[in-house]
């Protein structure tokens, strides 16, 4: 039902920024909840952000609050996340998500996944 496909991953110093993109297919793209989660070696996946479908409501992690931007152009079919003020921990594979039912920030609501984009910060 929905496809995604991630980009904008990279190496960055710290106190830089990168724009991380999630191109979506599938005809129930503007009816979603989309999220942000991120993965470090030896940690589970946590929670980074997420949006309804309509834009209108976001949450973030406490830890990206005030540094990250999550924001959807259901148009281009594209969920983006801004990422500010990048701190070495930040360091981590970011994956998009797609949930048909509701907004979470539980990995295990989420329907649908990309294949995740590699986010080094350096010190």
């Amino acid at each position: 039902q929905v496809q995604l496909v991630e980009s904008g991953g990279g190496l960055v110093q710290a106190g830089g920024s990168l724009r991380l993109s999630c191109a979506a297919s599938g005809r129930t793209f503007s009816t979603s909840f989309m999220g942000w989660f991120r993965q470090a070696p030896g940690k589970e996946r946590e929670f980074v952000s997420a949006i309804s479908w309509s834009g209108g409501n976001t949450d973030y992690a406490d830890s990206v609050k005030g540094r990250f931007t999550i924001s959807r152009d259901n148009a281009k079919n594209t969920v983006y996340l801004q990422m500010n003020s990048l701190k070495p921990e930040d360091t981590a594979v970011y994956y998009c998500a797609a949930n048909l039912r509701r907004s979470s920030r539980y990995p295990g609501f989420y329907d649908y996944w990309g294949q995740g984009t590699q986010v080094t910060v350096s010190s």
